[in-house]
């Protein structure tokens, strides 16, 4: 492994240590307060830097994410709230939505709250919310790379309704400042069931600051919202506090990534150059959504991939672009979150 600017075998590493988690692995514990108390966390550390805490408690999705103990993620005033605390209706996923460097809308309904075929539909769906069965962490050797690995499974379910379970994987390496998310949709039903998904990463201060830049490779950029202007919707600014949020549509991605620039990133009693690369698969992920807040006391950059838009499951059912898996139907997906 490559480690401190040298190549390492294991062997040489373990004689350099007593415990391996010395220099990078995984530690669960529990929060003990506040509408936390209860929720569980992992965390990572590679060694070379990266560290976040995956969250089992909220369907294995990411909270605090950090780059030589300096944030790159976007906490919300929420906090991580325990699930128990969430309320379907309506806009109140906003006040429990954790934030964190990956919050996952989904499994049945993305976007805004609406009624469709008689049901009721919360903002983002029940996803974020809704904790993960058979969680495994673990470390295992390759030879000379050790590799750190979170799994575990999410069941949207419904009596007489849609069945569709989510196997998550959530892998990265010692001496790599990487996080690599394999996941796999399934229909467990044996009826047609609708699929919407959107994984909202959300990138925060100090990565972003008025020199930050984020680069998009799209044919086309459209707001959400007709009175939204696209001036600027690749750079940053100071915190306003009369700043609407802004959201944009990318289509048709050359490349489906997406490169955020800091070159006067805080670390090490200084600055220095950083950027974050998101990159997916434009194959099951087609559809690239940006949300641009950058108001005071939230300052956030939301990097959303998705199968849908952000209108709600009425309107994409309208628009004829909602997507069904059909019984014992797969789908599979795949981002790479990379810090240099």
């Amino acid at each position: 492994m490559d480690l401190y600017g040298k190549a390492w075998s294991r062997r040489e590493i373990e004689a350099r240590v007593g415990k391996m988690e010395q220099i990078a692995g995984i530690k669960r514990f529990v929060a003990i307060e506040g509408k936390d108390a209860g929720v569980v966390y992992i965390q990572v550390r590679t060694g070379a830097g990266l560290s976040y805490n995956v969250t089992p408690s909220k369907g294995l999705d990411i909270s605090l994410a950090e780059y030589h103990g300096v944030p790159i993620s976007w906490q919300s005033p929420n906090g991580d709230a325990h699930p128990s605390y969430y309320e379907a209706e309506g806009n109140q996923w906003l006040r429990t939505a954790s934030g964190g460097l990956l919050m996952t809308c989904g499994l049945m309904q993305v976007g805004a709250s609406c009624e469709d075929k008689g049901e009721r539909l919360g903002l983002h769906g029940r996803y974020h919310h809704t904790p993960a069965e058979q969680v495994c962490a673990r470390s295992t050797w390759q030879e000379d790379e050790m590799e750190m690995c979170i799994s575990g499974l999410v069941n949207e379910t419904s009596i007489f309704g849609g069945r569709l379970q989510l196997a998550r994987e959530i892998s990265s390496r010692v001496g790599d400042n990487t996080i690599l998310i394999k996941d796999e949709v399934r229909n467990m039903g044996f009826e047609s069931c609708p699929h919407m998904i959107l994984y909202h990463f959300n990138f925060g201060f100090p990565l972003l600051m008025e020199e930050t830049r984020i680069q998009f490779y799209s044919d086309q950029v459209s707001p959400r919202d007709q009175d939204t202007s696209i001036h600027a919707y690749g750079e940053w600014q100071a915190p306003d506090a009369a700043y609407l949020e802004r959201v944009y549509y990318h289509e048709s991605p050359k490349k489906p990534l997406v490169h955020i620039s800091n070159p006067h990133f805080p670390l090490h009693g200084g600055t220095t150059q950083v950027q974050a690369t998101l990159q997916w698969s434009s194959q099951t992920l087609p559809n690239l959504v940006q949300w641009k807040m950058p108001g005071s006391g939230t300052h956030v950059l939301g990097i959303e991939p998705a199968n849908c838009h952000v209108g709600g499951r009425k309107e994409e059912r309208e628009r004829g672009t909602l997507v069904f898996l059909e019984p014992g139907e797969t789908v599979k997906y795949e981002i790479r979150l990379n810090l240099s």
